[in-house]
């Protein structure tokens, strides 16, 4: 009798736990890395458009392509300016991190009270706040911005902003970080103001919700025989007499999908500011055109189209990597469908 080969599980069953949905749909940034002794914030947010591909020079020496034409999948990421609307301080005790004080914008824009309530500002005395929040910052204080996005200027049929905090990167010297984004609070800032071409970062996002779903999809164990009893689809043997409870590396159904995943060391491959050069013939399916700022990220996106897509400065820096613009000779814009 023939034996029959066991395929080891697609989707690997430990590695995520626990595979529930995710709390909220923008995701969330636990960890941030300083890079550098310039100020600046260490993240941005966009909205996930589509795929295409391109060609471009292979321009990493460590590579065994080095100097070669590849061709490449890439991801387009609509980045309209993300508005600074507060600066919040942090300070830190044996328990963690706790909110020093914030510090809002009077200049608050329209949609933004589609999301939340704004201070009643004819009693927000902005100048005393500032020199509170100036005198309570120690050597072990975090700034952060507190921005929110554009989705309105974007084809995503939505009007009301997201609400998201991005660190900004340190120099030992709370006080001048604090003054730096005092600087852009109530302005707009672009991907290019923040992120640079070639470089590496972590791409944070929600994945594609499936649903509840069996073992064989979920894990990918095996289907059992035709003459199997009553079940096929299923584990055969849950587990042993003891323990006597079901143990969590059993695959079982659930959830799958509307999960957080970060993947890391995704590279910018363009930061874009003319649409016409990268909109396809029709625009893309699903999402439309491209209206303003945009990114080339090689490789793949978690998460379906029009969802927030967070982009953090990566914090597992490769020292072999070499940051610079990549030349790029090809981008695909042909009509995705088929016109």
């Amino acid at each position: 009798m023939a034996h029959r080969k066991k395929h080891a599980p697609r989707h690997g069953s430990l590695a995520f736990l626990p595979r529930k949905r995710a709390a909220h749909i923008k995701g969330r940034v636990r960890h941030w890395l300083d890079h550098s002794e310039d100020i600046n914030f260490l993240g941005f947010a966009g909205f996930k458009a589509g795929m295409t591909h391109i060609a471009y020079i292979e321009d990493q020496k460590n590579s065994p392509y080095y100097g070669k034409e590849l061709m490449k999948p890439v991801t387009l990421v609509e980045v309209p300016p993300l508005i600074l609307i507060g600066i919040r301080v942090y300070g830190e005790d044996d328990y963690g991190k706790y909110v020093l004080g914030e510090l809002f914008t009077r200049e608050i824009n329209t949609f933004l009270t589609r999301k939340i309530n704004i201070p009643d500002f004819e009693r927000y005395n902005f100048d005393e706040i500032k020199e509170n929040l100036l005198n309570k910052i120690t050597d072990a204080c975090e700034i952060r911005g507190i921005f929110q996005t554009q989705p309105y200027e974007t084809t995503i049929p939505r009007k009301k902003p997201d609400i998201i905090e991005i660190k900004v990167n340190s120099n030992r010297n709370p006080i001048e970080e604090f003054n730096y984004a005092l600087n852009y609070l109530g302005q707009e800032v672009r991907a290019r103001d923040v992120l640079t071409e070639g470089e590496l970062i972590d791409v944070t996002a929600i994945t594609k919700g499936k649903g509840f779903q069996g073992p064989v999809k979920r894990f990918g164990i095996k289907i059992l025989t035709r003459k199997n009893n009553k079940i096929k689809r299923a584990v055969a043997c849950i587990g042993p007499w003891h323990p006597a409870r079901v143990l969590y590396t059993v695959p079982r159904p659930g959830q799958m999908g509307f999960h957080q995943r970060t993947e890391y060391h995704k590279r910018i491959m363009l930061i874009g500011e003319n649409e016409e050069e990268i909109n396809p013939k029709g625009g893309l399916i699903n999402y439309g055109k491209i209206k303003g700022d945009y990114l080339l990220i090689l490789g793949s996106v978690p998460g379906p189209k029009k969802r927030l897509i967070r982009l953090r400065k990566t914090i597992r820096p490769l020292k072999s990597f070499i940051i610079q613009s990549p030349e790029i000779t090809f981008i695909n814009r042909e009509s995705q469908q088929r016109k």
